[in-house]
């Protein structure tokens, strides 16, 4: 199953990041997902497969404005 996300969508993960925050902003689509932390804005480039496996909910751009 693929996850549909844009560039701007927040991700709502299963696992929290270490400085407690669990959304994280796509920054670039791909093979390879680079995200960043809304917490303390750590970037992050993760295999698609990967990060997949670890959304718990997609929070698209129109819906945040």
């Amino acid at each position: 199953m693929i996850v549909k996300f844009l560039e701007g969508d927040l991700l709502q993960m299963k696992k929290k990041h270490p400085c407690g925050s669990e959304l994280f902003e796509v920054l670039r689509v791909g093979s390879d997902l680079r995200i960043r932390c809304s917490g303390c804005g750590r970037d992050v480039t993760v295999p698609r497969i990967k990060l997949e496996h670890n959304i718990r909910k997609v929070i698209p751009k129109e819906d945040r404005s």
